[in-house]
């Protein structure tokens, strides 16, 4: 398995508005239990957790049926559920669960168990669930076949996803406008390094039914891939930002070099701040604009994202986080232009820690991509202690999917958008190569400050040389603007950029953050 076919296949379904194939259960009338009711508790199930973590992990992925390994993409899109089937469908209930079919690119079964009262029961498979008018024969399926996720709708629109899990450990939810976008994972190892990422997996599930009227749904998970093994509790809060608390327990089953925790996947293709992939009729493509970070020591961070030549890996060092997340800043649909998959309205997740967290970095992965089914963005915590093998290590955080993030720079204006060119004064000739930046701030204090006010830029850079700078008021944002020429040295080493506006000893704005790629030097044409 791979990032492209995980990515690629497992949720561009739902993203795009297409039909996604699902099984639909009744929790109270309907449904087939396969098995003993056994007790449950998240006690349990990081005992269980750690004792599969002391086996030998075990690939399920070639136990699906030869059938539906087969199914063609219009034949897997031909299997449709039946809306009246749904798990919790009744009148009293907030919320309605459908599963995922297996098959085509979903390979490796999920095992789901209702929990009631306590007790937990699996649901079994049964082909009177379905309907189906594909070419290619399904055969017979077995009741413990399994699936391979599962999406919640809430009351306030049966008709839309408030949250689907579906494919390795991967899950999104939606926000206010009810659109689908970036997802996040339960675990990242070793992205971005050379050699194959390993995509950890929720292998089972366990759904809690709510009581009647209830406004709060909890989940729980088992993740298992050949590094490690976990126990997860996901317990969802709708409203105008989802919000999902979630409680980790992992047992390494060996050393993990490069650990990501509440790691959050994206797409960059094209923006204001990055034209390179710029060939498509729309002016920007992306889920997201930028990675934000509130460090532990109170400062604000802002890293807009870009769609680099090479695999690029920044780490941005802290101790105790206090938040960080891709955002999408970028709310004007006249920036997009697209009235299909409506980039402006997908939402932003805001990863907030509960507890201490300890040394270690945000890391942002960024990769080449080509086009916009593939999500190249990668943003994770990873710790500087390595997580043991045969020990327990517990995390909790909280993941808010929305337009606006909870925490938020009250006082410190934001990064609204960058963009960058050619260098040099305008209507003099250009004697040497130098790259251009504008930053719009916007926000916090810049609205109280006055025209003549002496805002001046901050500015930064681990080398090269900066000049042609200026902090001057762009009205149209109710805002500042900063400008910059960054003269690079003969090196096409990355050069680290740092700006933010001053008045006086007082910062007005959060930290933009930026490495810049200087060309090759027989790219630096300034004629």
């Amino acid at each position: 398995m791979d990032r492209r076919t995980v990515l690629k296949s497992a949720m561009t379904l739902a993203a795009y508005g297409l039909p996604v194939p699902a099984l639909l259960l009744s929790g109270q009338a309907g449904a087939r239990p396969i098995g003993e009711k056994k007790p449950f508790d998240y006690a349990w199930l990081k005992g269980h957790a750690r004792d599969l973590a002391a086996r030998p992990f075990e690939s399920h992925e070639d136990e699906l049926p030869e059938s539906l390994g087969k199914l063609s993409w219009d034949d897997y899109q031909s299997i449709r559920f039946r809306p009246e089937k749904s798990l919790w469908n009744t009148d009293e209930s907030a919320f309605r669960a459908q599963l995922f079919h297996l098959g085509l690119f979903f390979k490796t079964p999920v095992h789901m168990y209702e929990v009631v009262d306590g007790e937990a029961q699996q649901i079994g498979y049964d082909r009177d669930y379905f309907e189906y008018d594909g070419d290619a024969p399904l055969g017979d399926l077995p009741a413990d076949l399994g699936y391979a996720g599962f999406r919640i709708q809430f009351h306030t629109n049966f008709n839309l996803d408030l949250a689907a899990f579906l494919g390795a450990s991967y899950f999104r939810a939606v926000g206010e406008k009810m659109q689908y976008g970036m997802s996040a994972r339960g675990l990242a190892i070793d992205t971005g390094m050379d050699r194959p990422e390993e995509f950890p997996m929720f292998s089972a599930y366990w759904l809690e039914r709510p009581a009647d009227g209830a406004t709060h749904l909890r989940v729980h998970a088992l993740l298992d891939s050949p590094s490690t093994t976990g126990a997860y509790v996901f317990d969802l809060h709708p409203g105008r930002n989802m919000v999902m608390d979630i409680d980790v327990a992992l047992y390494p089953r060996k050393p993990i070099e490069r650990l990501g925790i509440a790691p959050l996947t994206s797409m960059y293709q094209t923006g204001e701040n990055d034209r390179r992939m710029a060939n498509d009729w729309r002016p920007e493509i992306h889920d997201t604009d930028g990675l934000a970070m509130w460090r532990g020591n109170g400062e604000w961070l802002w890293r807009p994202l870009a769609n680099p030549r090479h695999l690029r890996i920044n780490s941005f060092l802290d101790e105790n986080p206090k938040g960080f997340g891709l955002l999408q800043r970028d709310r004007d649909f006249d920036n997009y232009q697209d009235d299909g998959v409506f980039y402006e309205k997908r939402p932003s997740v805001w990863v907030q820690p509960r507890g201490e967290w300890g040394k270690g970095a945000v890391m942002l992965v960024e990769i080449p991509t080509i086009d916009e089914t593939f999500d190249n963005i990668v943003a994770f915590w990873n710790p500087e202690a390595p997580f043991a093998p045969g020990e327990e290590h517990l995390l909790s955080y909280r993941l808010n999917w929305g337009e606006t993030p909870p925490d938020v720079p009250y006082e410190l204006a934001t990064t609204q958008a960058t963009r960058s060119g050619i260098g040099g004064v305008v209507g003099q000739p250009r004697k040497y190569f130098s790259w251009r930046f504008a930053i719009d701030f916007s926000g916090g204090v810049l609205d109280m400050i006055g025209p003549d006010a002496k805002v001046v830029p901050v500015i930064t850079a681990s080398r090269g040389r900066i000049e042609i700078t200026s902090a001057r008021p762009l009205h149209e944002i109710r805002g500042r603007r900063a400008m910059f020429d960054l003269v690079p040295d003969d090196s096409m080493e990355p050069i680290d950029l740092r700006v933010y506006l001053k008045l006086g000893d007082q910062p007005l704005t959060e930290t933009w953050v930026y490495q810049y790629q200087p060309p090759p030097a027989d790219e630096r044409r300034f004629q």
